[in-house]
């Protein structure tokens, strides 16, 4: 499977992917090399990992706690305070291996201490192979706000080993699948008509690398998200806000983030009918598409309310307006729309009903 080639780095598949990172080890001469892991990919994915690596390093693992509720300033600390004890200097490297907690904190960590170390990118989920692997983007949470806090900064490479996904639950790789639908939306209505075939996750390395690809093709032209790289946000400023909202709460079980993203969709798209021209067939069709495959969700008055009052922390606001991302038609996105409460309200109607 070819290599994608982003503006600064490469994105590797399979045995490809292991021959590019042996030779990247062997030649940099790193003073010291440390694998970042959570508890799950130090169990399922670091031995795999291992026994691809040629050489003699010494490897040193740091462990941090899985789950979205740990991507924060305090986890950060807690890995730079481990480097430094163990002498890390600016010629050591990172290798992130696990889902997209430890691929972008993992790469924040990197790119803050000394000023900025090298990191390598090794996504184990569905989710990080299609949407953390390519664009720069590193970063924790701030409280339950997601992405609060970060920079863009471009690993040396990333490697996608769908093998990894061996390791996952159905649910882990909807959460992942829901972000591939979200590029049909955005850029192709074929692909979106073909991924709404699948059935299984059993073969999905061409359809990974499509998905790489059309999100590498709009980072490549807006690397800073000045224009066009903001459709990758379709469904996420609302689905942010409802991620934010579940990760904080009390009452309700955690929503993964393609879970999260899936009612975004939903409700963009009602947005899109409203606003910007999306048919009434099309919008059913990505209603009834995401219903069938992710659950449900159930939203009372209150909890409505606080999740638009979530919407006034989205990083593509300016100047104090909530912009959107929606849609004309399947495949083609509309940017910077400004949408009404009252309207934001309507689709919850549309979602619940």
């Amino acid at each position: 499977m070819d290599s994608i080639i982003t503006a600064s780095y490469a994105v590797h598949f399979n045995e490809k992917g292991y021959e590019v990172l042996n030779n990247q080890l062997a030649k940099s001469n790193y003073s010291k090399l440390f694998i970042l892991v959570d508890e799950n990919t130090h169990n399922y994915c670091l031995p795999q990992f291992m026994g691809n690596i040629e050489g003699e390093y010494d490897f040193e693992i740091i462990e941090i706690e899985a789950g979205e509720i740990n991507k924060n300033i305090e986890t950060c600390t807690q890995v730079w305070e481990v480097l430094s004890e163990l002498d890390a200097d600016r010629k050591s490297a990172m290798i992130n291996l696990g889902g997209g907690v430890v691929t972008d904190l993992g790469g924040f960590v990197a790119s803050c201490f000394k000023r900025g170390i090298d990191f390598i990118n090794i996504p184990t989920t569905l989710l990080a192979m299609v949407d953390a692997s390519v664009g720069g983007k590193t970063g924790v949470d701030l409280g339950p706000l997601k992405n609060q806090v970060g920079v863009i900064n471009q690993p040396e490479l990333v490697l996608v080993d769908p093998n990894f996904l061996d390791t996952l639950n159905e649910r882990q790789l909807q959460s992942g699948f829901a972000e591939m639908l979200k590029h049909g939306l955005i850029s192709d209505a074929k692909y979106w008509n073909t991924l709404k075939q699948v059935t299984n996750f059993n073969d999905l390395d061409t359809l990974i690398h499509t998905s790489v690809s059309i999100k590498n093709n709009v980072v490549v032209q807006d690397p800073t998200e000045q224009h066009l790289r903001k459709i990758l946000n379709y469904g996420h400023t609302l689905g942010h806000a409802v991620e934010s909202y579940f990760l904080e709460s009390t009452e309700h079980e955690l929503l993964l983030h393609g879970e999260a993203i899936a009612v975004g969709m939903i409700l963009e798209g009602y947005l899109s009918h409203k606003l910007t021209g999306l048919s009434k067939t099309e919008l059913e069709d990505i209603k009834s598409t995401f219903l069938n495959r992710y659950e449900k969700v159930s939203f009372t008055k209150k909890d409505i309310e606080a999740i638009l009052t979530l919407l006034k922390f989205d990083k593509k606001n300016s100047h104090g307006n909530i912009n959107f991302v929606l849609l004309t038609e399947i495949g083609t996105p509309a940017i910077d729309i400004k949408v009404s409460s009252e309207l934001m309200l309507e689709a919850f109607e549309y979602y619940a009903n």
